[in-house]
C-alpha cells in the first residue's frame, strides 16, 4: 500500500472481486484471498493489479501480482504466475475494487477533525500565524513556520526546518526537511479521475500520497494532486514556480526547475535536472528524460529522451522549431 494513512478493508475472496466486476469469463477453481490492490510495479503475490494499455506491456511481463484486470487483447502479455481477469472496462473495474478496499479514499470532504493549533500539542513547537488549523494524525518537525489561515488537514507529516506560507490546504502528504511552500497552495487532494458510466460519473479513488523530498520550494498557487494508485513525487532540490498544476501519479526528479503556469498531466515521469519554461503543457503517461529543456508555451505529447532541447506544439527539437519559425 502506497498510502500509510488509508485503512485497507481487505482481504476479499476472489469470488467477491469477480462478482463486483461482472467478469463471467473466469471460472473459480480455488477461491483465494486477495490481500490488496496495487500498480503493476508495486504489486506483490496475493494482490490484484490492472493492465489497460500496451504502453505498459514490458512492465506487465514482470509484475508479481497474482491477479490482473485486463483485456482480451492484452491478457497474454502477463506472466503465468498472474491470473488474467478479463473485463469490459479495466479502469471502471479497478475503480470499483479500489473503492472496496479503501472506501474512505473516494471523497475529499473538509476535515472535521481540524482544530486551532492553540488547542493542540504543537502550539509550543511551531511558529505560527493567526487562524492556523491542524487535523488528526499530523506530525511536524523542529524549527518550522506556518503562515496565517493555513489548514493542515489530517494525515500530514512534515520534517524539520520547513516553512509553510499563508492560505495553504494540505492533506495526505509527506514533506521532508528544508521545504518551502509559499502561499495559496492546495496539496494532497484527490486528482481529476472519473469515468462516465450510464449518464453519471464514477469517481476514481486516490489511495496515494504526495511526497515532497528535501530542499524543495513550491511556488504560490500551486496545486499538487495525490496519487491514484502510486504516489505523486517531487524530487530533492526541485523548484516549482507560481500557479503550477501537478496531476496524480506524476513523478518529478531531482534538481529540476519548472516555471509558472506549467501543467503536467497524470502519470507522467519527469527526469533529473529538467527545465520547463512557463505555460508549457505535458500530456499524461509520458516519460521526459534527464537534462531535458522544454521551452515556454510548448505542448509535449510524446516521450523525450535524455539531453534534448524542445519547443513548440507539438514540441520538437529546438533547432527545427527555430528553423521553421524564422
Amino acid at each position: 500500500m502506497v498510502n500509510p494513512f488509508f485503512k485497507n478493508h481487505g482481504p476479499y475472496r476472489f469470488s467477491e472481486i469477480i462478482s463486483l466486476v461482472n467478469s463471467s469469463k473466469i471460472k473459480i477453481e480455488i477461491d483465494k484471498e486477495i490481500t490488496d490492490i496495487n500498480d503493476l510495479v508495486s504489486a506483490k503475490e496475493g494482490e490484484i493489479t490492472f493492465f489497460h494499455s500496451k504502453k505498459y506491456k514490458n512492465i506487465a511481463k514482470k509484475t508479481k501480482a497474482s491477479f490482473c484486470l485486463t483485456t482480451e487483447l492484452l491478457k497474454n502479455e502477463l506472466p503465468k504466475s498472474c491470473l488474467a481477469v478479463v473485463v469490459d472496462n479495466v479502469l471502471v473495474s479497478i475503480s470499483k475494487i479500489t473503492s472496496l478496499f479503501y472506501p474512505q479514499s473516494i471523497n475529499d470532504d473538509f476535515d472535521k477533525t481540524a482544530k486551532v493549533i492553540e488547542n493542540t500539542n504543537l502550539k509550543n513547537k511551531v511558529i505560527f500565524g493567526t487562524n492556523v488549523l491542524i487535523g488528526d494524525n499530523v506530525s511536524i518537525g523542529n524549527n518550522c513556520k506556518i503562515g496565517h489561515n493555513t489548514i493542515i488537514e489530517k494525515n500530514v507529516i512534515i520534517g524539520d526546518n520547513c516553512s509553510l506560507g499563508s492560505n495553504n490546504v494540505i492533506r495526505n502528504t509527506l514533506i521532508k526537511n528544508n521545504v518551502k511552500i509559499l502561499d495559496n497552495c492546495v496539496i494532497g487532494k484527490h486528482g481529476f479521475g472519473f469515468f462516465p458510466v450510464k449518464n453519471k460519473n464514477l469517481r476514481y479513488p486516490h489511495i496515494g500520497i504526495v511526497l515532497i523530498e528535501d530542499n524543495c520550494e513550491i511556488g504560490c498557487g500551486a496545486t499538487i494532486d495525490r496519487g491514484s494508485m502510486s504516489n505523486t513525487v517531487i524530487g530533492k532540490n526541485t523548484y516549482l514556480d507560481n500557479q503550477i498544476h501537478i496531476a496524480h501519479n506524476v513523478k518529478i526528479g531531482e534538481n529540476s526547475i519548472i516555471a509558472g503556469q506549467v501543467g503536467i498531466a497524470g502519470s507522467s515521469i519527469i527526469g533529473n535536472n529538467v527545465k520547463i519554461g512557463g505555460q508549457a503543457g505535458i500530456s499524461g503517461h509520458l516519460k521526459i528524460g534527464n537534462n531535458v529543456e522544454i521551452g515556454g508555451g510548448s505542448g509535449v505529447i510524446r516521450d523525450i529522451p535524455d539531453n534534448k532541447k524542445v519547443m513548440g506544439y507539438p514540441a520538437k527539437n529546438i533547432r527545427e522549431f527555430l528553423r521553421d519559425n524564422k
